[in-house]
């Protein structure tokens, strides 16, 4: 897919979370068995729950994944002075299979966002061992650029996102 016309592109996630890379896994999301899809449009009542998560791609299937859930426009688009927020973090998924087979080390936090159109990115990374990884001190300011540097996880293997707003919400997105 030309970079043009990429979903992450388009929605700078590519440029605000991570750098362009070349998916080699598949990342699925469910929210209340409705798929998600790039640049989905969800109401928080819609995302309170955990979202059921797939992830496929290795043909060894001892491959093991590293998933990330971060909102890089908290508190508003128009200042994020808290981008990265961490929303959710899950080490050690065993590829071909869900979440629920990782190690959850930071609870899932449902997106409330309270001004503005948010985006919430979920990026996977391949873990190249079985590592202990830590959660960090505070939810604000992740960023997972570095996390990935740290845990020598290497570039994202998949990423998808949605927009949400406060139930109710109206106004458009806003770029610096």
């Amino acid at each position: 897919m030309s970079m043009s016309r990429d979903p992450l592109v388009v929605g700078n996630i590519v440029g605000d979370v991570v750098d362009h890379f070349s998916a080699s896994a598949v990342l699925r999301l469910f929210y209340n068995s409705r798929e998600m899809t790039n640049g989905s449009e969800l109401k928080p009542s819609q995302v309170a729950g955990e979202p059921a998560v797939h992830i496929a791609g290795s043909r060894d299937g001892r491959a093991l994944y590293t998933l990330v859930m971060v909102d890089p426009d908290a508190p508003s688009p128009s200042n994020p002075s808290k981008r990265e927020y961490l929303h959710w973090l899950v080490t050690d998924i065993p590829g071909g299979s869900g979440v629920s087979s990782g190690t959850e080390v930071v609870a899932y936090e449902s997106p409330k966002p309270t001004a503005g159109i948010h985006r919430f990115v979920f990026i996977v990374f391949r873990q190249a061992v079985r590592q202990a990884i830590y959660a960090p001190g505070w939810r604000s300011n992740f960023n997972t650029r570095d996390f990935a540097a740290c845990y020598s996880l290497g570039e994202p293997v998949a990423a998808t996102y949605f927009n949400c707003q406060r139930e109710g919400g109206c106004g458009g997105r806003r770029y610096r």
